[in-house]
């Protein structure tokens, strides 16, 4: 019965060629992209799931609050994991690594030229412990515990010693310190939050180990908790912590205990973050990486689903159009003997012989597609062809949609009563077209909202690239780590400012684009209550940093050598001197503790008008420029003309002073980029699934205007002979299905509004979603109707009439 069932299946399929193509590949297709969509959300879902535990694993995080200004970190104090391990049994492990934002340059001590490792890390010795990596080669349970060793991952390890074996031998950080390697590890995994770390610094020989300060936020500490330990009953300790640690920082920096800097209307408080979740729920002040969006993955997800429900629809569709065609076959199978079930069976084998067939071509598709999607997203996903269970659910997944697409034809389709089909009588019920239509409205409002949010996130992007920012991103060339010059440093600026080609050049680490970040408390002179206070950013620059980033100076002046009282000088912007309270704050006088280490008076001398240095989800901060010298990177602001001559000479320059290490540089308006690169690419993403979406439903569209077309033969041949136009025969025939397009961009309108408008909500600057975003999505939908739909018209209304009238 089964080989009989697949006999006749094969021969149904072979009879309609055009539909069963149809079918295949708008199956194929959904299923393709399904199948990409699917191995997308697996690799974000498995994030920071290699480590040994990983459920139990932890960081802690600080939310702060000083002043106006409110602050979610991912960095605590020194000292918070060795009171964790030392005074709580319940954590049963604990670690600290501490980011280089600026990255190392690393060279063997018998090369003359070193290469910059830009994701170097600090970290103790139980680093290992918390996040158990493979050993390839050493012991990592001491390999951090002395001063001056390293752990390389194996790609550092091959990058610097080839075949060599690396253990014990020696590397050279920033021509200053040599390390003694003293183990290698695998690479962490890319779907980690610390993947591409690939070298680990002691710990045990960076100065702040020994801290003792409760104040400064350096340090990403985690901790593993006890089999058992819920993670909100232990939270309750930090809180005890705060109180007997905290609380005498606090009275000595600032005079004021956690009970009165509370009172004070400010918030200070730890939490712990499940590691697991770092990658799609955490966008805090200084994270480890980019992270992603968990709403991202809702939104493939629901892309996912309705890609493959549009290619089933147009499985139903072309099936309930054709039913009409196959009608006589029921009836003469129900009159020969044959009961419902095996009818339906019949059916559902040709749509699950369809299936496995556009499951197979699904996979191709996919397998070529991957290398392209891992471009555009940045990932490393290929098809697991290894795994059994990949073909076991592939298997599963051709047999279910197969059953989801057929059900409904062969159920509709075994309900024919026979005799009145021998008769050919077409007035059978469910020949009405509203399910239908019904279901290409269905589909038409999903490409819709894929379109129109595609449209919006594209027109926020370009926003965001427009917007004036309050400082001159273009023809800026960024150099980071110039610390080797040390004292050469004005030396090679005033060599860099003699070149034709550059306007200007100011010395600093601090930028409004990814770059070193630090925060001081600054108050109103005489006033250290907290309540009038506030926790800012202050920048160190020098004398050119307002004129080479093109910032506007509202008051006062910018810094100048001509008055060496400017070490004391302090330049807020606009929401600086707000938050403050300062009214005509020339001339005014505040005081800062700087690095918690010691209180200074400053004289502030102007005012920057407020510009972009965070990114704009976020609303404008206060922020202090101090003069102080800062050679850990400068800003060099070029005149055009040849831009790529330029930079040669810059680095020409530089090999003069530091032949050892190469330049580091990139241009402030590809930093800026960087820092929407998720957007970017999920916007990228998107309008592709948009555009399946669209050919889906068009691919489907078209079987049912060719099927329309040959059922009104006869129609079109006699409207041509009494005199018609091939134009007013082709409005006849694609108004129907314009009349679905336009009910559907009706539906799609509001939940798109409704969509996008929480999507920007992650924006403090962001567009105005405008009507016309609808009605373009809505008119691209409507035209690739109407092309998919006239074509087929067209052929028809152009036939002969007298062949059209001589038609069965």
């Amino acid at each position: 019965m089964i080989k009989n069932h697949f006999k006749n299946a094969c021969r149904s399929l072979n009879r309609q060629r055009f539909y069963a193509a149809l079918n295949v590949l708008g199956l194929a297709v959904g299923l393709a992209s399904c199948l990409v969509i699917t191995l997308y959300i697996a690799d974000e879902l498995r994030y920071d799931r290699f480590a040994e535990h990983s459920d139990r694993l932890y960081r802690v995080d600080a939310d702060i609050k000083f002043g106006a200004e409110a602050v979610q970190m991912t960095t605590v104090p020194a000292p918070w994991a060795t009171v964790l391990i030392n005074e709580y049994p319940q954590v049963e492990a604990a670690t600290r690594i501490r980011k280089l934002p600026r990255g190392k340059v690393i060279r063997r001590p018998d090369q003359a030229t070193g290469q910059r490792e830009t994701r170097v890390v600090f970290a103790d010795s139980s680093f290992f412990t918390v996040f158990p990596l493979p050993v390839l080669a050493g012991d990592v349970n001491s390999a951090l515990s002395e001063p001056n060793t390293v752990v390389l991952t194996a790609d550092a390890a091959k990058k610097f010693f080839g075949s060599e074996p690396p253990v014990n031998q020696s590397i050279l950080v920033d021509n200053q310190v040599i390390y003694r390697v003293s183990a290698v590890v695998a690479n962490l995994p890319s779907q980690s939050h610390l993947s591409g770390i690939t070298m680990f610094l002691s710990m045990s020989s960076f100065s702040d180990l020994q801290e003792t300060d409760w104040i400064t936020h350096k340090f990403h500490t985690y901790m593993r908790l006890q089999p058992g330990v819920q993670a909100a009953d232990f939270g309750k300790n930090l809180d005890a912590i705060i109180e007997k640690h905290v609380n005498n920082a606090l009275e000595q920096n600032f005079g004021i205990s956690v009970a009165q800097f509370r009172e004070s209307g400010n918030r200070l408080r730890y939490s712990l973050f499940p590691v697991k979740d770092i990658h799609l729920h955490s966008h805090k002040t200084d994270e480890i990486g980019v992270n992603s969006d968990v709403r991202y993955v809702y939104i493939f997800s629901a892309a996912a689903v309705f890609l493959l429900i549009i290619a089933c629809v147009n499985f139903m569709n072309l099936a309930t159009a054709r039913a009409a065609g196959r009608a006589r076959e029921v009836g003469i199978r129900k009159i020969i003997g044959s009961a419902r079930w095996p009818l339906i069976v019949q059916f559902l084998t040709e749509a699950a012989l369809l299936s496995y067939l556009a499951m197979g071509l699904a996979t191709a598709i996919a397998a070529v597609s991957l290398p392209f999607f891992n471009d555009l997203a940045g990932k490393q996903i290929t098809l697991p062809y290894q795994t059994p269970l990949f073909w076991f659910l592939l298997l599963l997944t051709g047999t279910g949609v197969g059953l989801l697409a057929g059900s409904y034809p062969a159920f509709f389709l075994s309900g024919f009563k026979p005799l009145r089909m021998l008769k050919g009588n077409s007035g059978f019920a469910g020949q009405s077209p509203a399910l239908r239509n019904a279901l290409v409205v269905f589909q038409f409002t999903v490409s819709v909202i894929l379109l129109a949010g595609t449209a919006v996130i594209f027109y926020q992007l370009r926003y965001i690239r427009a917007k004036q920012l309050g400082f001159d991103k273009e023809q800026v060339l960024v150099v980071s780590d110039a610390y080797p010059l040390g004292n050469r440093a004005n030396v090679f600026k005033q060599e860099v400012l003699s070149l034709a080609s550059v306007e200007s050049m100011s010395w600093s680490g601090y930028l409004p684009t990814p770059s070193d970040r630090r925060y001081d408390a600054f108050f109103p002179k005489g006033d250290k209550t907290g309540a009038n206070g506030i926790n800012m950013q202050s920048w160190w620059v020098d004398e050119d940093y307002v004129t080479a980033l093109g910032l506007q100076l509202l008051e006062g002046r910018n810094f100048t050598p001509d008055f060496p009282t400017d070490s004391s000088a302090i330049i807020f912007n606009e929401t600086a001197v707000r938050l403050l309270g300062i009214d005509h704050p020339v001339g005014q006088e505040v005081t800062g503790l700087v690095d918690i280490q010691q209180e200074r008076s400053f004289t502030v001398v102007g005012v920057v008008k407020d510009f972009h240095f965070e990114s704009l989800r976020d609303n404008i901060a206060p922020l202090a420029l101090l003069l102080r010298p800062h050679t850990g990177g400068a800003a060099v602001r070029l005149s055009g003309g040849d831009i790529q001559q330029t930079v040669h000479q810059i680095e020409a320059i530089w090999k003069r002073y530091v032949p050892e290490q190469p330049l580091s540089y990139h241009f402030m308006d590809d930093a800026f980029n960087q820092t929407y690169r998720t957007e970017q690419q999920m916007g990228r993403i998107f309008a592709i699934f948009a555009s399946l979406s669209v050919f889906i439903a068009s691919l489907g569209l078209f079987g049912l205007a060719t099927f329309t077309a040959e059922r009104r033969t006869k129609e079109i041949g006699i409207r041509k002979a009494l005199g018609a136009s091939v134009f007013r025969l082709v409005r006849l025939l694609s108004s129907d299905f314009l009349k679905l397009v336009g009910i559907a961009i009706l539906i799609a309108t509001p939940v798109t509004w409704w969509a996008m408008n929480k999507w920007l909500e992650d924006f403090a600057y962001r567009i105005d979603i405008q009507w016309w975003m609808f009605a373009g999505a809505g008119l691209a939908a409507a035209v690739i109707a109407v092309l998919t739909v006239s074509w087929q018209a067209i052929r028809a209304a152009g036939a002969n009439p007298v062949e059209s009238l001589h038609t069965e």
